[in-house]
């Protein structure tokens, strides 16, 4: 039953063919059989879960109403608060923490129908100091970060559905690593209630799936406005799923976009990438001169407001972060009001700038990451998820080609801002074409 995707499990729930129990405990299973060299969990309790399921059946026998994740088990990035597990960040500092209330993300879950799995690993405070996750497609590699358990979980079997966060690139370049299908939405789709704050500018909630019909389940379940969350919207939210399946009225159009990080990726990439886009009849668009300045303006947002969210905290705690983060937050502690407002223009301005590309194209087709995932345990490289981060844009990154030992490249496509659901359908549509 783990081959099942999220949808497909949630409808055979639906009808009755299997229980959310036997899909929980088969997941469990499969846990048990790969969880000691993924190392993807920081919190898991088995019984806990199958008690969550056997309610859900109960409900369902009891002719309740069933959400459209009905007894689909979701693992949880451990930045997102859960009241009946710890959150701990990924950190020594908050070790134990035990949060009396559910992030709106999880309680959105909960409504939905599905099973809260256990808590997945994170790098410390969800920045680049890596935790013990391995890549399950190999794992002498990285499965990348921040949301690095996440992706794994999904990767090896363990669970159909996982949430996590990005503040640079932490959701699109471990799924891109991991060979799984994973979304960041727009800056604001969904509610950042409850999860570790870096900066309010730059953090979104995102999805990782093996399909993009289990993104566009997820996201319907999680969009929405939250008085709690003040970058979220009030909106008529779409179907997702029901779009996302629409064919589109004109075959997509896209813009091959380099950025000023082209020479971060490999040949591998490169090539493969450079040959997705003629096939595609990609048109080669560059960015102006002065967006290169964007990844600098990333950083000093960034370690700024990662500076003012931590800074008291590290300095308390002294040896039990790690120098990079403690490094970090010394930097960030030293950027002048000026500079600090000239990078929050110059995100604004970048985005204007890309608005204004995305008018003539469906879809900015980029790498989602240099190349496959590094040997070793270090995240790996963020240049191509950056820009999109900085300036809000929807990305998804997807499954579709092999490099080095047949592992996984990623590749991404981002579309305008708050056109998440039409982002879906050209993902959907592009993957038709190739076939």
């Amino acid at each position: 039953m783990t081959a099942l995707t999220a949808s497909e499990a949630a409808i055979e729930i639906a009808r009755g063919a299997i229980s959310a129990e036997d899909f929980t405990r088969d997941c469990l299973d499969r846990i048990a059989a790969v969880e000691s060299e993924v190392h993807a969990f920081v919190h898991l309790d088995p019984e806990h879960a199958l008690a969550q399921a056997r309610a859900l059946d109960r409900l369902k026998a009891d002719g309740g109403r069933i959400g459209p994740l009905h007894g689909v088990p979701v693992a949880i990035k451990d930045i997102f608060d859960t009241a009946d597990y710890p959150t701990e960040c990924g950190s020594l500092l908050l070790a134990g923490r035990r949060p009396k209330s559910d992030a709106t993300a999880v309680a959105k879950l909960r409504a939905a129908g599905a099973v809260i799995m256990g808590k997945t690993v994170t790098t410390e405070f969800a920045y680049f100091h890596p935790g013990k996750t391995r890549n399950p497609r190999d794992v002498t590699r990285t499965p990348g970060g921040s949301s690095s358990g996440s992706a794994a979980a999904v990767a090896a079997g363990m669970v159909p559905l996982a949430i996590g966060s990005q503040t640079n690139g932490s959701m699109i370049r471990p799924a891109a690593f991991c060979g799984v299908f994973g979304v960041k939405p727009s800056h604001g789709l969904i509610s950042r209630a409850g999860a570790l704050m870096l900066s309010r500018r730059l953090d979104h909630v995102g999805a990782f799936a093996r399909s993009i019909d289990d993104l566009a389940l997820i996201l319907d379940c999680l969009a929405g406005h939250d008085p709690a969350d003040p970058d979220s919207r009030p909106f008529a939210s779409p179907n997702f799923r029901a779009v996302a399946a629409e064919p589109p009225p004109l075959p997509p159009r896209f813009a091959f976009v380099r950025t000023p990080m082209w020479d971060k990726a490999d040949a591998e990439a490169r090539a493969a990438l450079g040959e997705l886009a003629k096939e595609l009849g990609a048109q080669e668009v560059d960015l102006p001169t002065d967006y290169s300045a964007a990844w600098a303006d990333q950083r000093v947002i960034m370690y700024t407001d990662m500076a003012h969210n931590f800074g008291a905290m590290v300095e308390r705690g002294g040896d039990a972060s790690s120098k990079q983060l403690r490094d970090l937050v010394a930097e960030g502690s030293q950027t002048s009001a000026l500079r600090y407002l000239a990078a929050r223009d110059g995100a604004l301005r970048y985005r204007a700038g890309l608005a204004d590309i995305l008018k003539d194209y469906d879809a900015i087709l980029t790498p989602s990451a240099p190349g496959v995932a590094p040997k070793g345990i270090a995240t790996g490289n963020p240049a191509f998820n950056t820009l999109w981060t900085l300036t809000g844009l929807p990305a998804i990154t997807l499954p579709l080609l092999k490099g080095e030992g047949g592992m996984p490249i990623g590749v991404q496509l981002v579309g305008a801002i708050g056109d998440d659901a039409r982002l879906l359908r050209t993902a959907n549509s592009m993957i038709a074409s190739l076939a």
